[in-house]
């Protein structure tokens, strides 16, 4: 109880102060010309509450085609998270804005989020984002990151070690959770010992769902534990950064050992290299990034071949040639890789059935016009995922599962967008791909397994979960 009136009374600021926006945004709006198509819905909340409901109900593709139908339009306007929106769907939608970033649009996150991951700079989220997108590049790409999968399947082989083998049942999103981040951990600064990923793992946790939270900072609330917990992750990693430099200094630490050293020895630029606050900024946000999206696809791919037992064993065929034909202790190499292109069909099927990221949001940063339709400066844009990947125009049978999809070229441009476009494309979509095959591979060659709860419900919040984890029941290949 001590809590209900402080946060009753933040509820009624944010509400005032949100009523306040949606009046000024709709009479600002009203102004403007040829707006698409749509409705904003209620006061204040708009269409946030229909928005956000179908995807807890596992469906949130329907919020988009249900419009679609409703206005016979691809481009339709709404209100989402207190703002004037217009949601863009379709191949030509995402081309253009993956074209006109930093032209007519720019990314867009609310302000709250600056709260969570402050900058040392003083600088947005927005400016460190392009930032760091400048830097990441030179180590996230192929050639560069080939050095690494003998490191990646050491740790996979630790994990399936400690977690899942030797065990009946195991509940699975929160294993691929914890592969992932540990993977980001090794990769990013070098920390792979359990006990120093356990530290992380849990203040991480909090941090996640603070996220997404109602931003009211006040104590108790998931808001609050969000930015107590980046703080106190920020400070862990200072004092990892101070020690990495002294290693660096006298030759103990390579240069090319993970992302931490490639941060301290490159300049931008001007020549200036980045204090340690702010690459502490920015290996935070790169932590929270690096392993949800990846550990999302990983659980949707176990719950899929649990369910497609001819898809589990082409997947099964192709792991075990490739596991044949390394010497006892080998490691995987690049090359193994490469040869996983069937599991990797299987997997980019699973991204186009359950993406990981739905949508992502945008903001016009001029007046401009689209497909006949007015978008004013300052309205928020929201792309879907759904809009292309379950759309018959461009998957016949949209919610058949069939990996030969992305066989040969694959699906025509703009279609399949789990890792969004343009100058925005996740950088880390190649190391994305490493993580899940290896998953895959360690995964397929250690089990077959069967879901405790065929019918389990599906949330998504942003990303698919389901209700229950995922729990399955184990067996293990005979030897």
């Amino acid at each position: 109880m001590e809590l209900f009136y402080p946060s009753l009374l933040g509820f009624f600021v944010l509400f005032v102060t949100l009523s306040f926006h949606f009046l000024f945004a709709q009479k600002s709006g009203s102004n403007k010309g040829n707006l698409p198509p749509g409705t904003t819905g209620f006061p204040v909340v708009g269409e946030s509450l229909e928005f956000l409901s179908t995807g807890w109900k596992g469906h949130p593709e329907k919020f988009i085609f249900d419009r679609i139908a409703k206005y016979s339009s691809y481009v339709f306007r709404t209100s989402l998270l207190g703002s004037p929106a217009v949601v863009f769907c379709g191949v030509a939608s995402n081309k253009f804005l993956f074209s006109n970033e930093n032209k007519l649009v720019q990314s867009w996150w609310p302000s709250s989020v600056d709260k969570i991951f402050p900058s040392s700079t003083k600088t947005s989220s927005k400016e460190e984002a392009i930032r760091l997108r400048k830097m990441l590049p030179n180590f996230l790409k192929a050639e560069a990151l080939q050095r690494y999968v003998g490191i990646m399947d050491e740790i996979a082989q630790r994990h399936f070690a400690t977690d899942w083998e030797n065990k009946d049942q195991v509940v699975t999103f929160p294993l691929t959770k914890r592969y992932t981040f540990w993977l980001a951990c090794r990769l990013f600064v070098s920390v792979e010992d359990p006990k120093q990923v356990a530290k992380f793992e849990d203040p991480f946790s909090v941090l996640a769902a603070g996220l997404l939270s109602i931003p009211i900072d006040l104590p108790g609330t998931p808001f609050n534990r969000a930015i107590k917990a980046s703080n106190f992750i920020r400070r862990e990693l200072v004092a990892i950064i101070k020690q990495r430099k002294l290693d660096l200094a006298e030759g103990k630490a390579s240069p090319t050992q993970d992302i931490l050293s490639h941060m301290l020895l490159t300049s931008d630029e001007n020549g200036k290299f980045m204090h340690e606050a702010d690459i502490a900024d920015k290996i935070l946000g790169l932590l929270i990034g690096g392993h949800d999206t990846a550990s999302s696809s990983c659980g949707s791919i176990v719950k899929f071949l649990a369910e497609l037992p001819e898809v589990y064993e082409g997947v099964y065929k192709e792991q075990m040639e490739i596991a044949k034909s390394k010497a006892p202790g080998e490691l995987l190499n690049f090359n193994d890789i490469q040869k996983m292109k069937y599991s990797w069909n299987v997997a980019c099927e699973v991204m186009r059935l359950a993406p990981p990221l739905q949508g992502a949001f945008r903001e016009a940063i001029t007046d401009f016009m689209y497909s006949g339709f007015s978008i004013p400066k300052g309205w928020k844009i929201y792309w879907s995922a759904h809009s292309t990947h379950r759309n018959a125009e461009f998957f016949p049978e949209p919610l058949k599962f069939d990996p030969s999809r992305f066989e040969g070229s694959g699906p025509a441009p703009y279609t399949f967008v789990p890792f969004g476009g343009g100058p925005r494309m996740c950088p880390g979509k190649e190391y994305a791909r490493l993580e899940i095959l290896m998953f895959m591979h360690h995964l397929v060659k250690r089990f077959k397994w069967e879901k405790m709860i065929p019918n389990e419900k599906i949330i998504v919040d942003p990303m698919p979960n389901p209700e229950k984890g995922l729990p399955i029941r184990l067996y293990p290949h005979k030897a």
